[in-house]
């Protein structure tokens, strides 16, 4: 290849400003979230548009160059950074950030790939509407990276992922074309769901460059409660009870594990601990509700009320103001960064059937206490919906790097208990490069060999997002 005349092309199309070249203008965009690994790219191009975006998608074609299209890289399974062979350019989609329009009685919202998630929710409560799209990446992910990785967060139970989430997608093809799908329809029979199709395939068929999402009311109160509980098992019955007494006002329910607050306690001591005493676990639950404060405040009470009388909970905190509420949240929500203080950690993003989670933990548990003795268990993620963050520290007395070089292992022990009770080893994060191979272990042929041929036959020249998901 004419290197030479590949980026002089790119600079043509976008202007040589937003064409970088240099090792410190690129470094911000070749190393992971957690700085575990850092690729090397040709160039980090940041096109301003979808038409831009097509531009580029031609000369890489033409010049048989990988893209790997990036967003916020918030990304945990290495699928928006390039490998280390340098022959892949970097498409930032940064600069696609516009909000192009709400729509309040359709509620729907149309953005572009890179606009901010908070800049998209905040632009829903402007016009008095609720995206409901959240998690704790929200000031730095984009909705290209959430769409790609079918993101789910903290309110999949009533509102569910990404995908449920999207109605139209704006999409460019390996080809360069331009696929105009932004209808804000809810019923739409026409053939085949190419939408369904872009979500959650990381990049690798084609590079999304907007969305219509969809909105919902905004609610007239939102409530927040911490209730302890003695076992995983007791969440569940919980959940069930919250589910039973509340309806679709249950916006939200959180497992923690007792290290997990621990932790949060040790590197952000500013966070209050809520109870008097340690518990086992902890749910941190959410009403959200469209009639009023009182209503709520009547469900959520006669709610913890029930399950205290019928021993299901063993304390519990309900939030008397919105301080107080994001006091709660701000627990469950530094999990990830008091783990990231503590030291390196082997992270798990996982699902599993509801029904079975408490025996999975407790059967996970016990496997990995006998591997790997001393070994602690960091347990949260979203109960509601069958997610788990099932991450594995090393013991305390312990060289962490002795630890690490254990991984493979301990994955395998995890993903197989998983495997065992009917689940999948990426509720949410996606498969990136990380996952790639160890998936083949957990899907069919049948599955694999049915991937692989939608990625050959949309992406022949295989420069979508190279050596991720397949």
């Amino acid at each position: 290849m004419d290197t030479h005349a590949f980026l002089n092309a790119c600079r043509d199309a976008l202007g040589a400003a937003h064409v970088l070249t240099a090792d410190a203008d690129k470094a911000a965009y070749l190393t992971d979230q957690r700085q575990r690994f850092t690729g090397q790219a040709l160039a980090v191009v940041k096109p301003a548009n979808t038409v831009q975006v097509a531009a580029i998608v031609r000369i890489c074609r033409h010049f048989q160059v990988p893209i790997v299209p990036q967003g916020g890289n918030t990304g945990l399974v290495l699928g928006s950074v390039p490998d280390q062979s340098g022959q892949a350019i970097v498409l930032s989609l940064k600069r696609l950030n516009r909000i192009r329009a709400i729509d309040a009685v359709n509620h729907t919202i149309t953005v572009d790939a890179g606009c901010i998630l908070q800049t998209a929710q905040e632009a829903a409560v402007a016009a008095d509407r609720l995206l409901p799209l959240s998690l704790a990446a929200e000031g730095s992910c984009t909705i290209g990276g959430n769409l790609s990785t079918n993101a789910g967060g903290t309110a999949v139970l009533r509102y569910g992922n990404a995908r449920e989430l999207c109605l139209g997608l704006e999409v460019v093809t390996p080809q360069g074309e331009i696929l105009n799908g932004l209808r804000g329809l809810r019923k739409d029979n026409t053939g085949y769901d190419l939408r369904d199709l872009y979500i959650g395939a990381e990049g690798t068929l084609g590079i999304i460059t907007a969305a219509v999402l969809k909105l919902f009311p905004l609610p007239q109160t939102q409530l927040t409660a911490l209730a302890a509980v003695s076992t995983p098992e007791h969440a569940l019955r919980l959940l069930t009870l919250a589910q039973s007494r509340c309806g679709a006002t249950l916006t939200g329910f959180e497992l923690m594990s007792d290290l997990c607050l621990q932790l949060v306690g040790k590197h952000f001591p500013q966070l209050a601990f809520p109870f008097d005493q340690r518990h086992p676990h902890y749910v941190l639950l959410e009403l959200s509700d469209s009639e009023s404060a009182a209503h709520a405040s009547r469900l959520l009470e006669a709610l913890i009320g029930s399950a205290l009388e019928q021993e299901i909970c063993r304390d519990a905190v309900l939030a008397s103001s919105t301080a107080q509420a994001r006091a709660l949240w701000h627990l469950r929500e530094n999990i990830s960064l008091a783990q990231a203080q503590e030291g390196p950690n082997i992270k798990h993003d996982i699902s599993l059937p509801i029904s079975r989670i408490a025996d999975f933990i407790a059967a996970t548990d016990t496997l990995l206490q006998q591997r790997f003795p001393g070994c602690r268990n960091v347990t949260f993620g979203h109960l509601g919906d069958g997610n788990l963050h099932y991450n594995v520290a090393p013991p305390p007395d312990r060289p962490a790097d002795e630890f690490l070089q254990r991984q493979t292992e301990i994955n395998r022990v995890v993903h197989d208990s998983v495997d065992r009770f009917g689940g999948s080893i990426s509720a949410e994060h996606g498969l990136g490069a990380l996952k790639r191979e160890e998936i083949l272990r957990y899907k069919s042929a049948v599955e694999i060999n049915l991937m692989k041929t939608i990625k050959h036959a949309l992406d022949p020249l295989n420069l979508m997002n190279p050596g991720k998901v397949i």
